[in-house]
């Protein structure tokens, strides 16, 4: 049988819901480029690939049995994507390696892993008087996550203290500076 994997950075590590992934995520995943650049409709700013960030170490899991559509449509509905919404991404072997990922091949490789889904929602930030949604500066991010209050602001502190203490972003250490929002992940 082959080992479709799962890879995660953010809320999929310590609320995977109903995700059908072994339990045990591993956290000797491939270098993925991620940082703080989304902003959800409940307030907080959620972790996303950027191709110009410093690559982390993820995690990954295995999915229990499935063939690689079935685990892209569990990845995409655990992520709460739309059925025609682009942003669940996957590779197999024999493909090439994702621009943002380089190494994935070999790393997969090296785990025995044939297939690979990631959530790839981009960056969403919207600028005032700007048209479109795009990648936030650090100051950006800090002035936003000054602004909010009550449930919003807890929600935004939770998620960013949450993450995995290996996403250790450039965004994340000028938040623990700025706010004092140090890692509570285990």
């Amino acid at each position: 049988m082959s080992i479709i994997a799962c890879l995660g950075w953010g809320s999929l590590i310590w609320n995977p819901e109903d995700l059908p992934i072994q339990r045990k995520w591993h956290d000797d995943g491939p270098f993925i480029p991620v940082e703080f650049g989304r902003r959800s409709q409940d307030g907080r700013i959620t972790l996303v690939v950027n191709p110009g960030s410093v690559p982390v170490r993820s995690l990954w899991a295995a999915f229990d049995g499935l063939e690689l559509g079935a685990a892209r449509d569990a990845l995409r509905r655990r992520e709460r994507i739309p059925e025609r919404n682009p942003h669940i991404a996957d590779w197999t072997v024999g493909q090439p390696a994702p621009q943002a990922m380089p190494s994935l091949p070999a790393w997969a490789a090296s785990q025995g892993v044939h297939s690979i889904v990631w959530t790839a929602l981009p960056p969403k930030f919207v600028r005032q008087g700007a048209a479109e949604e795009t990648m936030p500066t650090v100051e950006e991010v800090v002035e936003y996550l000054q602004t909010l209050g009550g449930p919003k602001r807890d929600l935004a502190e939770q998620y960013i203290r949450r993450a995995p203490r290996q996403i250790d972003t450039a965004y994340r250490r000028r938040f623990e500076a700025e706010f004092s929002w140090t890692c509570i992940s285990e």
